[in-house]
């Protein structure tokens, strides 16, 4: 499947002339372009439609290019947007404040359509790069930790499990023991009578037993949350394998189980698992994991932002009728998405959050595996307030990267 996202672009110029010549250039080499006429306009709809990159005229009414490039750098949301000046000035002063504001590059008028484009084409891949770098940088630690952890519990929970069976084994031969002593002696030693009443010794006898079943089954599950971070921890592999994608999503809501039940603020989550027979698939195992963990973050967000009583996660897996690819469905009653955000979640930087609490690159990184990556598809349904559903496509045996 071909990637049809477009690059965004915002022009901020005040001269009508200069704006027609860039948009029609622009949309003819396939960016999505947005205009704004001076400073204050940039800066709303820089933080509004987060624009991968800004052509930014210097001499404007109002606050000029050098007042609206260090406010758009000094704000979070827009600080990693490259913004390259747009001016007829030569002097070598004026590219040296520019660059000091955090400018990336000028462009000089009258505009050369060529260099336009290659400086444009420069800058956007240097983000596009710089992201996966983080991303992967970021993904590799994470990798690293969670099979640290997993490796670091699994050695003692072994040795403990190991141990409970001959502990079990011990314990019975002891009461046995005891029992022998209690129908040959107990009646006549007064002070074992009376010490074992003190301790109720019956009691203990069938507690016992008790404690080491719980304590299997917390061993248990301690060895199952290793398993589902060893599975998630597959992110530093380097080659396609084929792979249970159940597995994966199972993995993926044990890391997050703790976010899924009810809490003084938050609703409990309930997931639904509606599982298709389907076959392996070939694909790289912990960047889907990553698509899951990003889909499933967000929809627990969502719920969160919104429900007030119980959420739900509905999960559906099918092979498609061709039997060449399968679906995956995350869906959630949480908040929903309007119209005009649902045609940017998968632009890079784009985020609905806060500052500081989402950095806009989860859903882009999640469109690039499985579009770019895997040659699958990554469509979302959504209505405001009703809810919003991601729909994976993903070929069984997926094409090498191209």
């Amino acid at each position: 499947m071909i990637d049809t996202q477009q690059d965004t672009i915002l022009i901020v110029d005040d001269i009508p002339t200069n704006i027609k010549v860039l948009l029609d250039f622009l949309h003819y080499s396939n960016f999505s372009v947005s205009v704004a006429k001076n400073g204050e306009s940039a800066l709303k709809k820089s933080q509004e439609e987060l624009p991968q990159l800004i052509l930014l005229d210097v001499m404007m009414p109002g606050i000029d290019g050098f007042e609206t490039c260090r406010r758009l750098k000094a704000n979070p949301k827009t600080k990693d947007i490259p913004v390259i000046f747009m001016t007829a000035l030569s002097d070598v002063v004026d590219k040296v404040k520019g660059l000091q504001v955090g400018a990336v590059d000028y462009i000089t008028k009258p505009f050369q359509h060529e260099e336009v484009l290659a400086r444009i084409n420069v800058h956007l891949e240097l983000r596009k790069t710089q992201l996966k770098l983080v991303q992967q940088e970021k993904m590799s630690s994470l990798g690293q930790l969670v099979a640290g952890v997993a490796h670091e519990i699994n050695n003692p929970v072994n040795f403990i499990e190991g141990n409970l069976h001959y502990a079990a084994q011990y314990i019975e031969q002891l009461l046995n023991l005891l029992h022998l002593y209690e129908v040959y002696t107990c009646d006549s030693i007064p002070e074992i009578q009376d010490y074992s009443q003190q301790i109720e010794l019956d009691f203990i006898k069938q507690d016992l037993c008790k404690l080491l079943s719980s304590m299997t089954v917390g061993t248990e599950r301690i060895q199952e949350i290793v398993r589902s971070l060893r599975i998630f921890s597959r992110l530093d592999e380097a080659e396609r394998k084929s792979v249970n994608l159940h597995d994966g999503i199972d993995s993926t809501l044990m890391i997050l189980s703790s976010r899924l039940k009810q809490t003084q603020n938050y609703p409990e989550i309930e997931v639904v698992k509606q599982y298709g027979n389907l076959p392996l698939v070939e694909c790289y195992a912990g960047l889907i994991n990553q698509v899951f963990m990003n889909i499933l973050t967000n929809a627990i967000d969502a719920i969160q932002s919104f429900v007030k009583e119980k959420g739900q996660i509905r999960i559906t897996t099918e092979l498609t009728p061709d039997e060449k690819s399968v679906l995956i469905r995350i869906a959630d009653n949480g908040v929903g998405i309007s119209e005009d955000v649902k045609q940017k979640i998968f632009d890079q930087f784009f985020t609905t959050k806060p500052v500081g609490n989402g950095t806009g690159l989860g859903l882009a990184i999640a469109y690039s595996i499985v579009v770019e990556k895997h040659g699958g598809s990554l469509t979302c349904h959504s209505k405001l307030k009703e809810g919003t559903e991601f729909i994976i496509t993903l070929p069984l045996y997926s094409n090498p990267e191209n």
